[in-house]
C-alpha cells in the first residue's frame, strides 16, 4: 500500500507534517482530516520523505496486545462498531507500527473482508493464535467473548515474560557495573599507586605484580582490547541467529544453574496458555501445536512441538508424545492425560497454565534470593583482590620503616 507525506494545520494553526499510508491521495486526505486537521497538501512519499523504521526486538510487546483487546472489549460492549473501534483505537495507540497495522485493518474492512481477514495481513503485528480466535468468534458471534480471553493471554504472557526478565535483569547490570569498576580501578586507580612505589627499591608481592601486569597489558593494548571484545559479541550474537546457535543457546538456557528450571517452567507456562487457547477457538489440535511451536522462543521446545504435531497426526496421544520428548516435567503428561481421558484438555491445560504460572512467580523469587548474595560475594572478592593488591606494597613498606 503506497504511502503518503502530508503538510496540515491544527486548530491553532500550527503546521504539522507526517506520513500516511492510503490507497489514493484522496484516502490519504480523509485519514488525516479525522485526526481534526486541515490538509495543505498531500504528496506520495519518496526514499528521502519515507518514514525510516529501525526497530529492535519485537514490534508489539503482549502488554500493547493486551490493551487493544481490552480496549475493544469495552468498545464493543458499548455498541460500537467494528470500524468506528479501529477508527479510536488507531487514534488511542501509541506505538505507531501498531497504529499503523490497525488503520491499515480498518481501512481492509470497508472494503468488505472480516477482521481476521484483515489482521492476518500483518503477522508482525497481530500473532496467528491472536487472528485465530478472532476468526473463532467472528464464527460464532462471540467476538467479544474472544477478545476478552485474547487479553487475559496477553496479560497472562507479559506478566511470566515480566518475571524472567526481571530475575536475568539484575545479574546482568552487576555484572556489567563490576566489570566497568573492575576496569577503572585497573586503568586509572591501581597506576596511580603504583609510581608511588616505583621509586622504593623493595620486592613487590606476587598478587601486586600480577594486577600491575593486567592493568600495563589493558593500557597498553586497549585499542585491540575493544575491538576484539565488540567482534566477540557480534560473533556470538549473529552464531545465535544460526540454526546451530538457537538450538544451542536453547540447550544452554534449560540447562544453566539456577535459570534452568526457571526457563522450563516459562516455557510450560506458555505452552499450556497458548495450547488452550487455540483449542478453545476451535483449531484441530495439529494445526494448534504447530502455532505453539511457532511462538516458543527456544529453539529446543519449538523443534520438539514440531515433532510431537507430527506424531499428534499420525494417531499418537499428545500425552505420549509429549512424555517421549523428554522436555516436559512428568506434571504437564499427567494431567494432558487425564484431559485426554475425560475429554477436557482445555481445561487441564489451562489448570496447567495456571500452575505453571505460579511456578514461574515463585521461582522467580527463589532464583533472585539465591542470586543476590552470589553476586555481592564475588564482586567483594573482585574488590578485595585489587585491594589487596593495591595495600600489600604499602604494608610491606611500614614494615621495612618499623624494623628500621
Amino acid at each position: 500500500m503506497p504511502e503518503f507525506t502530508y503538510v496540515a494545520q491544527d486548530s491553532t494553526g500550527k503546521e504539522k507534517k507526517g506520513n500516511v499510508v492510503a490507497d489514493t491521495p484522496q484516502m490519504a486526505v480523509e485519514m488525516v482530516s479525522a485526526e481534526g486537521l486541515v490538509v495543505l497538501s498531500v504528496k506520495e512519499a519518496n526514499a528521502l520523505t519515507k518514514e525510516i523504521n529501525i526497530t529492535i526486538g519485537k514490534l508489539v510487546k503482549p502488554r500493547d496486545l493486551s490493551v487493544f483487546c481490552r480496549q475493544f472489549v469495552s468498545m464493543l460492549s458499548a455498541g460500537v462498531t467494528i470500524v468506528a473501534a479501529l477508527d479510536m483505537l488507531s487514534g488511542q495507540t501509541e506505538n505507531k507500527y501498531m497504529k499503523k497495522a490497525i488503520t491499515e485493518t480498518r481501512q481492509d474492512i470497508l472494503k468488505g473482508e472480516t477482521l481476521a481477514d484483515s489482521m492476518s495481513r500483518h503477522p508482525k503485528i497481530f500473532p496467528d493464535i491472536m487472528v485465530n480466535m478472532i476468526r473463532a468468534g467472528e464464527a460464532s458471534g462471540k467476538l467479544e467473548i474472544a477478545f476478552e480471553r485474547m487479553a487475559e493471554h496477553f496479560e497472562k504472557a507479559a506478566q511470566t515474560a515480566g518475571m524472567v526478565k526481571k530475575a536475568a535483569m539484575y545479574p546482568a547490570i552487576v555484572a556489567i557495573v563490576s566489570i566497568i569498576v573492575g576496569v577503572f580501578m585497573l586503568v586509572k586507580v591501581v597506576p596511580s599507586y603504583m609510581e608511588m612505589f616505583d621509586s622504593m627499591d623493595m620486592e613487590m608481592p606476587a598478587l601486586t605484580k600480577a594486577v600491575i601486569a593486567m592493568s600495563d597489558f589493558i593500557v597498553a593494548y586497549w585499542y585491540i582490547l575493544l575491538p576484539a571484545i565488540i567482534l566477540i559479541v557480534v560473533a556470538i550474537a549473529m552464531y545465535k541467529k544460526t540454526d546451530s546457535g538457537k538450538l544451542l543457546f536453547g540447550k544452554m538456557a534449560i540447562k544453566a544453574p539456577f535459570f534452568g528450571k526457571l526457563n522450563v517452567k516459562t516455557a510450560c507456562s506458555l505452552f499450556a496458555r497458548t495450547l488452550s487457547t487455540l483449542i478453545y477457538s476451535g483449531l484441530p489440535l495439529t494445526e494448534a501445536l504447530d502455532i505453539v511451536a511457532d511462538t516458543m522462543s527456544n529453539e529446543v521446545y519449538k523443534r520438539a512441538l514440531k515433532k510431537v504435531a507430527d506424531e499428534v497426526s499420525q494417531g499418537i496421544p499428545l500425552s505420549v508424545s509429549l512424555k517421549k520428548s523428554k522436555l516436559f516435567p512428568p506434571m504437564v503428561d499427567y494431567m494432558v492425560d487425564i484431559g485426554e481421558n475425560t475429554g477436557e484438555v482445555e481445561e487441564m491445560l489451562e489448570k496447567l497454565a495456571d500452575y505453571y504460572d505460579e511456578e514461574v512467580k515463585m521461582t522467580t523469587e527463589t532464583v533472585m534470593a539465591a542470586v543476590e548474595p552470589m553476586i555481592i560475594l564475588v564482586m567483594a572478592a573482585l574488590v578485595g583482590v585489587l585491594i589487596a593488591a593495591v595495600m600489600s606494597p604499602m604494608i610491606a613498606m611500614y614494615d621495612q620503616m618499623g624494623n628500621m
